[in-house]
């Protein structure tokens, strides 16, 4: 199977996924800890702007490929779902940056509902319908910008004393937006749905119509 270089870099971004995570469980480390955080921080960065590459390799160099469409989303949400699980844990989570479980769990949930809901629709339809909506953009763009925040927390606050009051903002926002995005994916899926019956629907009536 051809492989275009987007998809190339979205499985590079996946790979570093591992790495990230071993960074970010060690952060704590009594010895190395700021290290392996100054570790995830480059690593996170690098996934970032492999993002934006394969974007724009798929938009601007037509190279959208059905795997792509797939793989992207995927890295985006494999990412965001371990650190902000691994940010949410006591043993794990910054020093007076500690993420809390309700946005944990408005994030997680989000992804476990929109799983769901392409897997009903597959069924119904038995097609793959994958097609992000600016909400589901700006949440995830949102939840970057989290994690970002708090990696980069305890340096942050020494230069800015309320960086953590702008972290927490930040997390919450992040949360809402996760569940705006939710319901616009509902909404949008409710009505692709509806959409292909009302197609199969007339196309049946043309078939059964009398010449």
């Amino acid at each position: 199977m051809y492989l275009s270089l987007a998809s190339y870099v979205t499985i590079f971004r996946i790979l570093l996924i591992f790495p990230f995570v071993i960074c970010l469980l060690q952060t704590n480390h009594p010895d190395y800890g700021n290290g392996f955080r100054g570790g995830a921080i480059v690593i996170f960065l690098v996934m970032a702007v492999s993002d934006a590459v394969d974007g724009y390799l798929a938009r601007v160099k037509k190279q959208v490929s059905a795997l792509g469409t797939f793989l992207d989303p995927v890295a985006d949400k494999l990412m965001i779902t371990c650190a902000s699980v691994i940010l949410c844990v006591p043993q794990t989570a910054i020093e007076g940056f500690h993420l809390p479980l309700a946005v944990v769990v408005l994030i997680v949930g989000k992804d476990v509902l929109l799983l769901l809901g392409f897997l009903v629709t597959y069924l119904l339809t038995v097609q793959v319908h994958i097609r992000p909506v600016w909400a589901g953009k700006a949440s995830t763009f949102l939840q970057i910008v989290m994690v970002s925040s708090i990696l980069i927390g305890p340096e942050m606050a020494g230069w800015i004393h309320f960086w953590p009051l702008v972290t927490a903002i930040t997390w919450w926002t992040t949360g809402v937006c996760a569940i705006l995005a939710t319901f616009v994916y509902i909404y949008r899926g409710i009505r692709y749905i509806e959409e292909f019956h009302n197609t199969q629907n007339k196309d049946e009536l043309m078939l059964d119509s009398p010449e």
